[in-house]
């Protein structure tokens, strides 16, 4: 049997935030059954729909600003265009969801469900996506500037071209993660686990990486320039043709990297063990090494 939206939830909703809540104030907190609710372009900006059911609903360019979704099932629903700025979706499951050009700036997705939702050019910025779970989602272009992503899994996400503008991503795990010519401007990327993650042509510079794992990673014809390295597992990186000028990789296990016409001017190599590293054509002027 196909389960619906109950009626009089839908038409209770549709009336208006402000309707919604005399009603749910009147009696106990009910959780809202709005199975595949067409809600579409909808006002509901302070709307109450914590551990609300919206399985499959349609929420496209639906105005939910300030809204609570806690714990909320919106498992493969259709967010497009949707503003969701400083809501609650702490908790809640977005698995599947289209979230393509939606605006969750500020939003607060703490522990949230986001495996495999479309998040083309979705706005993140300044919003809390600690220990969130992005595994396999689309995030090309995605804007997460100054957002908080710390223990987030960005597994094999599809993050290329996103912004990570002096973000925070300590300890996030960007393993096989695609993230050509992203954008990590003074981010925080302490103690990642980026094990064969691809940022081929991504833009570097200012990054901390300390600690960082990222061993057979490729970061080909990267700039990380003045990033920070120090004691980062890089064993078999790729970073031929990358700008490493005032590169910090004190400490770090550079086996088997390839350097090879990378720019390594004045970058600090003390205490790396470069044990079958490849420099050939590789820039070296000024660099520290002992």
């Amino acid at each position: 049997m196909i389960k619906l939206a109950n009626v009089e939830h839908l038409t209770r909703l549709k009336r208006g935030a402000k309707s919604w809540f005399k009603w749910i104030d009147a009696g106990d907190r009910l959780e809202p059954d709005l199975i595949d609710a067409n809600l579409k372009g909808v006002s509901l900006q302070e709307v109450y729909l914590a551990r609300a059911n919206l399985t499959r609903a349609n929420l496209r360019a639906a105005g939910l600003n300030d809204a609570n979704l806690s714990s909320a099932n919106l498992q493969a629903a259709e967010l497009r265009n949707a503003s969701l700025s400083k809501a609650n979706l702490s908790n809640s499951n977005l698995r599947f969801a289209n979230l393509a050009d939606a605006d969750l700036s500020l939003a607060n997705l703490i522990g949230a469900d986001l495996r495999e939702a479309s998040c083309q050019r979705i706005n993140f910025t300044s919003a809390n996506l600690i220990g969130t779970s992005m595994r396999k989602a689309n995030l090309e272009e995605a804007n997460f500037m100054t957002a908080k992503l710390d223990r987030t899994n960005l597994s094999e996400a599809h993050l290329t071209k996103a912004n990570f503008m002096e973000a925070s991503l300590e300890a996030a795990n960007l393993y096989q993660a695609e993230l050509q010519e992203t954008y990590f401007y003074k981010a925080n990327l302490q103690s990642i686990k980026a094990i064969s993650a691809h940022f081929c042509r991504a833009y570097l510079f200012a990054v901390d990486l300390t600690t960082a794992t990222a061993s057979d990673s490729d970061f080909r014809w990267t700039n990380c320039s003045y990033s920070s390295f120090n004691n980062a597992n890089l064993s078999h990186a790729d970073f031929s043709g990358a700008i490493l000028t005032k590169t910090d990789f004190r400490g770090a296990n550079l086996a088997g990297v390839n350097f090879r016409g990378a720019n390594l001017f004045n970058a600090d190599l003390r205490d790396t063990n470069l044990t079958k590293a490849n420099v050939r054509e590789a820039v070296l002027d000024g660099a520290i090494v002992e």
